[in-house]
């Protein structure tokens, strides 16, 4: 008897009414609603900026203050060359395969295909303009052109300015430093062994001027 006794108590405590039972339910699509009222308030709140809403954008390149207004979508080649006139950062892939459009970011080879523009606001920019004191070659620009390091030339300024970072983070690269530090830019030409001569060669010159660009 008291077996079944409390059997009939534990399904009791267990069971749950149709009335019960619905009002669970309508509770949850209640939740649902309201968590998905405010899914959509916190989307609305974190709309992005129109990309083709203009913006004021000062831009440091070669120690030289640029004011500009540019759309947040233009990539930093495409200000570079189309709104500054600065056409030595060439167009290449336009997608980070050549190497073409490298430039320094904080002393860092960058490629500005892929960098925004309001990106590199802050930042310290150096094109291939900025290796040069005037009409005086920089020495990894003189380290090209004395290692015969290019042909057609359309790849050598991202060339030069990999190198350039490369000789700022390892004044003195072995071979093997060197190639990994130009593997991102690519010679259609196949001029490499003459790339990594002038490499070599432009360390040289920059301990010789005791690391003077």
């Amino acid at each position: 008897m008291k077996k079944d006794h409390d059997k009939k108590d534990c399904k009791c405590s267990h069971s749950i009414s149709r009335r019960g039972f619905l009002t669970m339910i309508g509770s949850g699509a209640m939740a649902v609603a309201v968590s998905g009222s405010l899914a959509a308030e916190t989307t609305e709140d974190a709309e992005v900026m129109n990309p083709e809403e203009m913006t004021r954008l000062t831009l440091l390149i070669n120690s030289h203050r640029r004011r500009l207004l540019v759309e947040p979508r233009w990539s930093l080649l495409y200000v570079l060359r189309e709104r500054l006139g600065m056409t030595e950062t060439k167009v290449g892939c336009e997608r980070g395969e050549c190497g073409a459009c490298t430039v320094l970011i904080d002393n860092i080879p960058r490629y500005s295909c892929l960098t925004l523009a309001v990106e590199a606001e802050g930042s310290q920019i150096i094109t291939l303009e900025g290796l040069m004191k005037g009409e005086e070659l920089g020495p990894v620009q003189q380290a090209f052109l004395e290692k015969d390091a290019f042909q057609c030339g359309y790849c050598t300024p991202g060339q030069i300015m990999a190198v350039e970072g490369l000789l700022i983070a390892n004044p003195n690269p072995s071979p093997e430093e060197i190639r990994r530090g130009v593997s991102g830019n690519l010679c259609r030409c196949g001029s490499y062994a003459n790339i990594f001569k002038a490499a070599k060669y432009a360390s040289e010159l920059k301990r010789a001027n005791g690391g003077a660009e």
